[in-house]
């Protein structure tokens, strides 16, 4: 079933805006269109800088649209509403609380801070192997522990829609691959819609439904990718001709290898 729905978007940052003495307007966006389903793990891959942050933001309703529509849940996107989570690159917990508590304050803002919540934030702590740092403050977590704290704070109010930037790209690789198997059960566990920003290619395959791969700027969609991998899915996963093969077609569709003769992208 259609969740959400993203219609020839643009988004255009005026001169005035960007500051610096610029002297032209930057057109972040251009025409980005795409569907997604209710529970649909979305990738978005693309060059730096190409809009992806800034189309994520559009969705959240935290970035107003130049041009175009985004509809969530049947609903127009005209400003921030509630029902999302939002995952940065950083994870900007707060430090003078603590675990539980940053992972509460979203539940705090809402006024709802009560028993059920807290009984849902100790959940989520032992769903990501936290139980044992409710107590303990971000100083004392190492970085991949302080993402599963910001993981569990946006999902505290069981929101419909995750949106994630880049939220493991200062993690190392190990941590990485880790964490890519943490939202994959996690995502299995809430059945939330995923959107997620990554430039990786392996990893925009390895968690999605669905790639989508965006031009430079001003970006658009270039190519949507089906990704046929079955669930659950594991590391070996990586090491399969078709994880190979959904990696190739990925990097032609960004214009790193040359497309394979009389091969065509789903």
């Amino acid at each position: 079933m259609q969740f959400g729905s993203v219609r020839s978007v643009r988004k255009v940052f005026l001169a005035n805006e960007l500051g610096g003495g610029a002297q032209e307007d930057l057109v972040a966006l251009d025409d980005a269109s795409f569907d997604f389903d209710a529970g649909e793990f979305v990738s978005l891959l693309g060059p730096s800088g190409c809009g992806k942050t800034t189309l994520l933001r559009m969705v959240a309703g935290l970035t107003p649209r130049s041009g175009g529509s985004i509809t969530i849940n049947g609903k127009d996107v005209d400003g921030p509403y509630g029902d999302y989570g939002f995952v940065f690159q950083a994870p900007s917990l707060m430090p003078w609380r603590t675990v539980l508590q940053n992972v509460l304050f979203p539940m705090d803002v809402l006024k709802r801070n009560d028993s059920a919540a807290q009984g849902r934030a100790r959940e989520l702590l032992a769903l990501v192997g936290l139980s044992d740092f409710a107590s303990s403050r971000p100083h004392q977590l190492s970085g991949g522990m302080q993402q599963r704290v910001a993981l569990c704070r946006a999902l505290i109010h069981a929101p419909k829609l995750l949106l994630m930037d880049e939220p493991f790209g200062a993690l190392d690789e190990l941590t990485r691959l880790e964490m890519n198997d943490l939202l994959l059960k996690i995502r299995k566990e809430t059945q939330a819609s995923v959107l997620f920003v990554t430039h990786s290619i392996s990893e925009a395959v390895y968690l999605a439904d669905k790639v989508l791969v965006f031009s430079r700027r001003p970006a658009r969609v270039v190519e949507q990718l089906s990704v046929s991998l079955g669930y659950p899915r594991s590391q070996a996963v990586r090491f399969t001709p078709e994880f190979t093969q959904a990696e190739r077609r990925a990097s032609e569709a960004l214009g790193i290898v040359a497309p394979t003769a009389g091969a065509g992208l789903q």
